[in-house]
């Protein structure tokens, strides 16, 4: 079956003036002439992304998009009309956000944090900024210190709002953040607590003695790259160790523990000297 929204592995059937027709053994789907390769041959397959044209009729194309089927990005508006908003998802047909989808009213040229879907009535892809309906905690997948996937969803005064592996919420505390994060950013982190009500605290450091060792080779980083020498100690305050290496003073008196037992570094009145 082919599946709309996603990548699918499809056969070339044949060769027509419009394009490539593309089969999954029981459906036909058009390749237009602008993404058919300069070369190919009847009965090869082709890694395509399917989506539903103007005419909401299922077309293949190469083009990436900037968002698959089930899943979350960050995503500007192109235009807005008397149905709703339309976004740029990096292909000829932009995704359409009707206004009950939307949490707040959608504003022309900014991005907004949106989900995909399949609306089952219409059989079109559509977007909503409601994302919290498309994301559930009653069973986490996740356990405590797994290394996941993380999607900034909207930052507050309590802290900062994760999308887990596209799947659960969680929440990273802003005194434990080093780094500006911005809606829409990915990277990797890591499960730091599973909370009663299956809540989950996450950050972007491993934790425990595991944490140490990523965070000892870049205070090593920072040595080398300042003659073999940090003014910093264990005494030093906690901004200036923030501003300077972007971890805790607990995380950086942990790593420079862990050096100053492997002997490479001394640590001083004055800072930390790498040891030559």
């Amino acid at each position: 079956m082919i599946e709309i929204g996603k990548y699918n592995t499809l056969k070339i059937v044949r060769d027509t003036q419009v394009g490539l027709y593309l089969t999954d053994g029981k459906d036909d789907i058009l390749l237009p002439n602008k993404y058919v390769p300069n070369e190919f041959e009847i009965g090869e397959e082709l890694i395509v992304f399917v989506y539903l044209d103007q005419e909401e009729r299922p077309v293949a194309t190469t083009l990436e998009p900037y968002i698959y089927l089930n899943e979350f990005a960050l995503l500007r508006v192109s235009y807005i009309n008397n149905f709703g908003a339309f976004l740029n998802i990096g292909l000829e047909k932009d995704l359409f956000v009707p206004f009950r989808e939307q949490a707040r009213p959608m504003e022309e040229g900014k991005r907004y944090l949106v989900h995909m879907y399949l609306d089952e009535k219409t059989n079109r892809l559509v977007g909503t900024s409601k994302i919290n309906r498309f994301l559930s905690n009653e069973e986490l997948t996740v356990e405590e210190g797994e290394e996941v996937d993380l999607i900034i969803s909207h930052i507050t005064d309590m802290g900062i709002n994760v999308i887990i592996n596209e799947k659960h919420k969680g929440l990273m505390y802003k005194d434990e953040v080093y780094e500006d994060l911005r809606t829409g950013d990915r990277m990797k982190g890591y499960i730091k607590l599973i909370r009663p009500e299956n809540k989950i605290d996450v950050s972007l450091q491993k934790q425990g003695y595991e944490g140490v060792e990523p965070n000892a080779e870049k205070i090593l980083d920072e040595l080398r790259a300042s003659r073999g020498f940090l003014r910093l100690n264990d005494k030093s305050h906690p901004e200036d160790i923030k501003t300077v290496l972007k971890m805790s003073k607990k995380t950086f008196k942990k790593a420079i523990g862990s050096l100053y037992k492997q002997k490479l570094i001394e640590i001083k009145d004055d800072g930390i000297y790498l040891v030559k």
